[in-house]
Formats: C-alpha cells, structure tokens, sequence
C-alpha cells in the first residue's frame, strides 16, 4: 500500500489543496491519519473505496474523540482494503463545535459497516450525522439528555 502521505497528495491533486491533512501519532504504533474537510468527506470516502490501487471497501469501526479543549469533536473511521489485502488507512472527520448542533457528514452510504457504529457514536457523543440513513439514538432513551463519553459527562453541559 502507498504510503498515508501520497494519500493525501492524491486525495488533494483531486478534490483540492487542503482536502486532507496529515495528523502524525507520536506514539509506538505510529498510526498517523488523514483529516478530511466535512464538506468533502463523503466524496472523498467513496475515492478511498473505488480508487483502483487504494480499493478501501471496508471500514472496520468507527468511534468518537471529545477535545474539549479544542472546542470540537471528530469521527474516526479504521479502513482496510479486503480486495487488495491492506490496511489500515485512519480518517478523521472534525466538528465545527461541541455544542449542541455539532454535525459531521454520515460515511454510511460509502461503507454500510459505518451506519451502526455513526448511531452508536451519536449517541454516546451526540453528533449529528447529516444524510446518515436511519439516525436514532442505539444505547441510551430517547429523551436522555446527556453523552455520556463526553469528558464533561455528568457535569449539566450536553
């Protein structure tokens, strides 16, 4: 597999300079991901799967990140490619915010393992996923207030 940064020189050559951006892991497994632009991350997500070379037809999970003090949540998504037998390529999608209407594009229509992994971060972190197929809450009732893997959980702010 070619390496994360001709990735990202690909992903940008075709959807735009700034499109993705390498986040390096200084930590012993060295797992260093793309972030993706929201605006474009479901167009991208679908090169990752139907690019020849990358052919990244599975997402294997997907989980939240709360950064409180950044002031934003993001989607993290672990790819592999079971055609060509590699893997995994990490994404990131970022929220504007962590308030209440934070939002990130659903990747489920790219990869159908993504739609139940995208309900069950909404629900644990509340973010919105927009054109996701069928966003309810998976774990908590649905008229819990709170997101409780939020590092704020239990302290009143949702």
């Amino acid at each position: 597999m070619e390496p994360l940064e001709r990735i990202r020189d690909r992903i940008d050559a075709r959807f735009g300079s700034g499109a993705a951006t390498l986040v390096p892991n200084p930590s012993p497994s060295a797992q260093h991901s793309l972030l993706l632009r929201s605006d474009q991350a479901a167009a991208i997500a679908a090169f990752l799967r139907d690019d020849a070379e990358l052919c990244l037809d599975y997402c294997s999970n997907v989980s939240g990140l709360d950064w409180p003090a950044a002031g934003h949540l993001e989607v993290v998504y672990h790819l592999y490619s079971m055609t060509c037998r590699h893997g995994p390529v990490i994404i990131r999608v970022r929220t504007a915010d962590r308030g209440p209407g934070a939002a990130a594009p659903s990747l489920a229509l790219v990869w159908r393992s993504a739609e139940l992994q995208e309900r069950e971060v909404f629900d644990l972190f509340g973010i919105t996923f927009w054109g996701h197929p069928d966003l309810r809450r998976l774990l908590m009732w649905d008229d819990y207030a709170e997101y409780p893997l939020r590092k704020d959980f239990g302290k009143g702010a949702a």
